[in-house]
Parts: C-alpha cells; structure tokens; sequence
C-alpha cells in the first residue's frame, strides 16, 4: 500500500483551542405574530443593531444582528421591508448567531507539513501563509499558465475571489451549486422562455389557486418567502399537488399526494400534458399567441396516455386526469414548480424542459399566480483594469456539453487527473465556503483528482472535512463579522441589501475580500484592489446608485421601483420571449440541431436489484447542507439524519426504529458510519430515505463527527446530463447491513 502525499488529516490532531442564542423554527403554516412582535421591541429597546444578510443559505434574506453592552451577538432578527423574508427568519437564520459562537471554528491560518514521517497541520501566522500561496500562484503561473490554478467555490466569499483570480488570468472556475443544484432547470427553462429560473424563484405562490411540487420540499428546504407565500396560499384556498415518492411535509399539506415511482417523472408529466391537449383544456389562446410548435407537440404526447403512464409511474390513470383537470381549471395561476436539487438521473434537462412545457400549456408563464417578470437593479462594478484573457477556462473545460453556461465542478476535477487526453490540465486549486466532500459525487474521483494536484488552499469558517486535504488552510470570519458584496437578487420588485460587521472577527479569522486582495498585492495586481476596506467599494457603488453606506446601515435594505415593465404580460399587446423566434419553444430547434431530442421522451432508468433500495435525500429546515451540522443552536434541534425505512421492508429485514444499521451501495462502497432507522409508511417500499449533509469525519467538529450517513459517500454512481453536464445522483442503491461492518477498524 503505497502513503498518499495528500494524506488526509484531522485537524483535531492538533488540539486548536460564546454565549448561545436560541433558536426559533419557522412554523411554516402560520405564526405568532403578538409574539414575534415583542420580542423585536423588547431586542430594540436593548441592543445595538446592525444590517445583514444571511449566509446560512443561498437565500439571503436580510436581517439585523444585535449585540449586548458588552459586543457580544445576541439575536438576529429579518429586516421587515426585505421581500425575501418579510421580516421573518427561518430556524438557519435565526441559528446564524451560532456561526459565531461556535467554539470548533478555525482560529488561525494552517500549514500542512511532515512530522516524524506523518502530516499533520501547524499554526502559522498570516503573512506566511499567504506569502506561500502567492508563491505557489506565481510558480503554476510561470510553470504551466495561470489557467491551470482552478477556483471551486459558493456563497458571498466566492465573488471576491473570482475577482482575485479573474485578475490573475484564470477563469477556470466552478461551483457545485451549479452542476450538482440547479443547473438543468436553468437549461430547460431557458431552452423553453428564454429565461432562466434564478434566485429566488419569480414563482407567484401568494396568487396561485394551484401549486404543483415534482420532488420540491416547500417547508424543508426552507426556501423563505415561498414557504410564507404557500402557507398564505393554503389559507385562501389553493390546491396543491404533490409529487414525491415520499410524504414529505408539503405533502402532508396537500389535497393530492401522487406516491410516484422514482425516476418516471417525465412520463406523468407527458401523460399531463396528453390529458390537457386531448380533452382541449389548455390555454388555446395564450399557446397560439405565443409559442411555437405546438402542433408537434400535439402529435408528440397523444401517445403518452394515462393508462401508458400508470404502467410506468404507478399512478392510476383516473388521478393523472384529475390532477390534469385541476390544474386546467386553476389555469393560469398555477405553478408547475421548476424545484431546486434537480440533478437525479441524467435527463434533468429534459425533465425540466417537460416542466417548463407545462405550465406554457397552462399559460402560467408571466401571468398572476404563476410566474411573474423578475426584476434586479444593476450594482455598479468598482472600477479596476480589464481582466486578462485566458487561453482556456470553465468553458473549455466542459466543452463537450453544448449548453453549459457555467463551470462544471466535476469536469474541472477531472482536469487536475493527468492523462495523454487531457488538454486543460489542473494543477493547484483553491476551495472556497463549500465541503466539495459532501457536495460532489464520485469519492473516487475527489479523491484521485486532489491526491494530483501539486497545491490546494481551503478557506472556511468551519474545520470541514474538506479542509483535511488542503495544503494551507485558511479561516475565513463568519458572514456576522465582515462587509461583504452588495446583495442584489431579482424578485418582483428589485431591492438592495448590505451587510456590515457587527463585531469584530473572531480569533485570527479574516474576510475573503482581505484575503483575496492580501493575495493580489502580493501578485503585482494590487491595481485591481484599489481600496484599502471594502467598505469602500460599497459606499462607492451605493452612491452611484443615490444611496449611501450611511443610509444602508440605517436602513438595511433599500426597495426600488420597477423599470423593466409590468409584472406580469400586458393582455393588450404581443411579449416578446428572449428566445432565439421570440416565442416559447415548445418545439426546439435547438436542441434538434445538437443531436437532442425536440421534445422530452421517457427513458427507462434502472431499478434496484434484488436486496437494495433507491438511496433518495433531501433537507432539514434547520440545517444547510452540511454547513450546520455542527452550528451549536441548529444542531441542538436536530443532531443526526436517521433512515426512512418501509414497514414492509423493516419487517423483511427485521429492523426497529432506533437501531444502527450500516449501508452498502451497489459498488460495494460502504458507509464510514451507522444510522438510525426511523420505520415509517411515508416512504415507498423500494426506497430509502435520509437528509442529506451529516457523516462528518472530522473530529474537530465536535458536535457533528460520526453523526449518522453522509449520502454523497454512497453516490458513487453518477449519471451525466448530456446537454449541461449536471451529474444525476438518484440512481444509487443501497442495501441495509445490520452488523458493523468496520469493527476494529478506525474511522
């Protein structure tokens, strides 16, 4: 067995030495606002406040923290006149304040080194760190071009160090929010309206009479204003129908549940669409004024009946028909949700395109209670020289998939692996506010392309397991202690939020933004860092928009009028689409031209074998990813995932709720650690279910280490989308082992 020279290590080899919050769960369905009330004029009568933004989610929904006499975080509350949260947090925004407090944070800047023949980490100050990771810049730069230093990053930290890199002649840079999120629903989407999906959604749950979840958990996935718009929904009558081979808890609230058998959603929504275009109850008038292709989509879906899909759906022929006839009649406030996690068995393009399909034979599309026009307001870019142009980045990368529109996590990491093939070869990277461990599938692969690499930085808040195989580990301060970029999302109206620091960063922490430029000056591109505090750039930019960081830190968020024209279609007059015929594509041209199908078609997946179940995950509304696992006040509500397991099978299997079982995939990958079982008739019998972001190996993360089943780890098979590049990760299967399979054996 041969040592790796990036051996992974556990930070807590090294023995790197708050007041708790308490935290409140967003009742999704309603609330005490009396309550919610005093407790905001109790908090402002007392304590100092400050504007942010969230970072415990790609949500952002504005807030202000508020700290004691004696500057210590005590609460953190929504900024009323914030669409993204109307003034209400969920559990992760109100648990930000444990970010902070956490005790297990990074401290101080790592440096791997040998000692006695193992690697382990040693404290090192700043400026050494950072003069070696400069040095490494200029060495991959003058060796192989500034190219072959890739960036993987997420979140707020990510924009200042694209800036960084952009500036020093790379652009080969990817997150897993993209290939491993959300990225086919953007592909199908636009492909369909010319427009993508974005963030937050421009959804119109608040005005729909029908709410139409494929796979979408409203209400654990926690998505802010849509949770609070849904429950208003609920209230003033609307119909919602959930798809989900789970009874989640958007399900629980519905007035349909369609238990469908994994990976055939495509053939119900073709059946849908079957139903609506042969019982001639979609909107003849808003197809015929607006799309394209129609009468090949006719001929296309009159095969795909009902009876054909409950064959392969499992849902029966009379409940397709009648969820069909409930949408049409709700037409055109009705909501094919285009969902978040859409990455699951390789045709998410296709899939998503189907969705987008539906809702223009609805005509929801631009119409009230369905989708309306989003909206963002500009934030002018600091001023700094042109970017070099690199000879080949994320685009080249990925240059087998047509409609990639933005770097592809998975085929950046296979650059970093030398081969005879490989034209963009990887040689340093740098992760940033993302655990790729957790996020990325394929460990094997991880693992090969980081063992490759000559050089990797890691910058957290958190000793993530990633963070075990870096070079140099920096830690970055919590989003409560820094200034960071202006938040600026599209919505129904565009809005502006600021984040400021509301103490002092923690330990030896520091911001990304001083990090990036502390990099740069060391680089020679100190021009493109032409500030001394980032709160320069801000007021800068604020002002160029008639604001100024003195008005923001008064105000937190800044609302704007709309200029881009009306929410939603003017009736009277012919919307242009931002496609290439300006009209919705329900035939695509472009797609034909690629050597894609025109139009969706059902594909049969494979089915577990005998023995196993469909791994399938999902999230908590208290936690983010794995992000949260160890934050003191989320953990506190919820410590570990457990295993929805069908009492049909518990009883094959002979297993309890409460007992630890191991899992087995169909690669012979085994899970590192044990979970409970929950036995529950809420999940299908061929299925197993788990929330997804726990089984962390790092024992620095007290609270969080050992702590159920990380599902990334069992995700070994992965099935490529061929149009975007989105790596499908539901076709794994699992078989439940009820003996330790790693006895005597350390973790």
């Amino acid at each position: 067995m041969t040592t790796s020279r990036r051996k992974f290590i556990k930070i807590s080899a090294l023995g790197l030495g708050g007041v708790a919050a308490t935290t409140s769960a967003l009742n999704m369905f309603g609330a005490n606002s009396y309550l919610d009330t005093l407790v905001k004029e109790n908090v402002a009568k007392t304590f100092k406040r400050t504007p942010t933004y969230c970072e415990v989610c790609f949500w952002k929904c504005a807030a202000w923290t508020y700290t004691d006499e004696e500057g210590a975080i005590k609460k953190i509350i929504g900024n009323e006149n914030d669409p993204h949260c109307y003034g209400r947090l969920c559990p992760r925004g109100t648990g930000g304040v444990g970010m902070y407090n956490d005790d297990d944070r990074l401290k101080t800047p790592l440096i791997r080194t040998t000692v006695n023949g193992e690697q382990t980490f040693r404290e090192a100050s700043w400026e050494e760190a950072l003069d070696l990771i400069a040095l490494k810049f200029k060495n991959i730069k003058e060796t192989y071009g500034p190219e072959a230093f890739a960036l993987i990053k997420h979140g707020a930290p990510g924009a200042h160090l694209e800036h960084l890199f952009k500036a020093y002649g790379s652009d080969t840079i990817a997150e897993p929010a993209y290939a491993q999120c959300r990225g086919p629903r953007e592909t199908g989407f636009a492909l369909t309206f010319g427009s993508w999906v974005g963030s937050p959604e421009p959804t119109d749950i608040r005005d729909t009479k029908c709410l139409v979840l494929i796979g979408s958990h409203i209400g654990e996935n926690m998505h802010n204003s849509q949770v609070q718009e849904m429950s208003d929904a609920i209230d003033n009558g609307a119909t919602i129908i959930t798809v989900d081979p789970r009874f989640s808890t958007a399900a629980s609230k519905s007035k349909f549940w369609l238990p469908i058998k994994p990976a055939t959603d495509i053939a119900l929504m073709l059946a849908w669409m079957n139903v609506l275009i042969e019982e001639d109850i979609y909107d003849k008038e808003y197809i015929a004024k607006y799309a394209n292709g129609f009468n090949e989509l006719k001929e296309h879906v009159s095969q795909f009946t009902p009876e054909w899909a409950y064959g392969i759906t499992g849902i029966k022929p009379n409940e397709i028909r009648e969820t069909a006839r409930t949408m049409a009649n709700a037409a055109p406030s009705v909501i094919i949700h285009p969902g978040r996690h859409v990455v699951w068995y390789g045709d998410d393009s296709q899939r998503a395109r189907t969705m987008a399909m539906l809702n223009a034979l609805l005509g929801s599309w631009g119409r009230r209670g369905g989708f309306y026009f989003k909206e963002s307001i500009k934030v002018p870019k600091f001023p700094h020289p042109p970017y070099h142009h690199p000879k080949w980045g994320w685009k080249e990368i990925g240059e087998k998939y047509p409609l990639a529109q933005m770097g592809i996590t998975t085929e950046v990491l296979k650059a970093a692996i030398p081969s005879e093939d490989n034209k963009y070869p990887v040689k340093a990277m740098m992760v940033a506010g993302t655990n790729i461990t957790k996020s990325i599938p394929n460990k094997k692969l991880l693992e090969e392309a980081i063992e490759a690499l000559e050089f990797m930085v890691v910058i957290d808040t958190m000793p993530m397991d990633v963070t075990g195989y870096a070079d140099v580990v920096l830690p970055e301060c919590t989003y409560l202690e820094r200034y960071d970029g202006i938040r600026s999302a599209t919505n129904r109206e565009p809005s502006i939020a600021v984040r400021v620091p509301a103490v002092e960063p923690k330990y030896d922490s520091k911001p990304v933004w001083w990090m990036a430029k502390q990099i740069g000056e060391r680089l020679g591109l100190g021009e493109y860092f032409n500030y001394n505090d980032f709160k320069e750039v801000i007021d800068w930019q604020l002002k160029q928009m008639g604001s100024s960081l003195e008005e923001m830190e008064k105000i937190g968020v800044k609302n704007f009028t709309r200029k881009s024209g009306p929410l939603y279609i003017n009736e009277d007059e012919t919307y242009v689409f931002p496609t290439i015929s300006g009209k919705i594509e329900l035939y695509s041209q472009e797609l034909k031209d690629l050597g894609f199908d025109a139009m969706p078609n059902y594909t049969k997946h494979p089915e577990p074998p005998q023995g196993f179940y469909r791994l399938n995950y999902g999230r908590a509304p208290m936690h983010t990813f794995s992000r949260t696992a160890n934050n003191p006040n989320l953990n506190d509500l919820k410590k570990e995932n457990d295993l929805w397991v069908n009492p049909k099978v518990a009883r094959i299997l002979g297993i309890k709720t409460g007992q630890a079982v191991w899992l087995r995939n169909q690669d012979d990958v085994i899970s590192s650690f044990s979970i409970k079982v929950r036995v529950t008739e809420r999940v299908r019998w061929d299925s197993v279910y788990m929330v997804h972001g726990f089984g962390h190996k790092e024992k620095r993360l007290t609270r969080a280490f050992g702590k159920g089943i990380n599902d990334t780890e069992l995700i070994s098979k992965v099935a490529i989308d061929p149009i975007m590049g989105g790596t499908g990760m539901r076709g794994n299967f699992v078989e439940i082992i009820t003996k330790n399979p790693h006895k005597n054996i350390e973790i």
